[in-house]
C-alpha cells in the first residue's frame, strides 16, 4: 500500500453488513486510512437510485461519481465493467467474502483481504447491459 492517506469506502447493505454487489449498493461506509494508525469510519455516502455504479458505469457517457474521490472500493461481488470503469477514473475495486466492513478494511491494510464472490448477478445482463 502506497505510505499516503488513503480513503477506502465499503459497500453496504441495510444492516451494516458488507453489500453483495458493488454495482447495486446505494451504501457506502467511507474509511479514512492513515499510515500507522487504526482506520477510522469518516463518513457514509447513501447515492440516489439512478447513482449506484451499476447505472453510472452503462451510461454512455458517465461523468464524475462520488466514489471517484475514493482511492479503494470493496463489496463482495463486482462486474467486470464497473471494475474496469472505476480503475479508468484511478479506483480500485475489490471484492471479498468478509462482512464487516471495517474487518475488511484492517485486512487489506495487513495484505489479507479474502477474495469475494462470484458476480452472478442475472439482472446485469452483463458488460453493454441493456435498459
Amino acid at each position: 500500500m502506497n505510505e499516503s492517506r488513503r480513503l477506502v469506502a465499503v459497500a453496504t447493505d441495510r444492516q451494516g453488513k458488507i453489500a453483495s454487489h458493488a454495482g447495486r449498493a446505494h451504501r457506502w461506509e467511507v474509511f479514512d486510512v492513515w499510515p500507522g494508525e487504526a482506520p477510522e469510519s469518516a463518513y457514509s455516502l447513501v447515492l440516489a437510485e439512478h447513482a449506484c455504479l451499476h447505472e453510472w458505469h452503462v451510461c454512455d457517457f458517465p461523468e464524475r461519481h462520488p466514489l471517484h474521490a475514493i482511492d479503494v472500493a470493496i463489496a463482495a461481488s463486482a462486474g467486470d465493467g464497473v471494475i474496469r470503469r472505476l480503475a479508468e477514473r484511478g479506483v480500485e475495486l475489490l471484492c471479498t467474502d468478509e462482512v464487516e466492513p471495517a474487518v475488511a478494511v484492517r485486512a487489506w491494510l495487513a495484505g489479507e483481504l479474502s477474495p469475494g464472490l462470484p458476480h452472478e448477478d442475472p439482472g446485469c445482463g452483463g458488460e453493454g447491459h441493456q435498459h
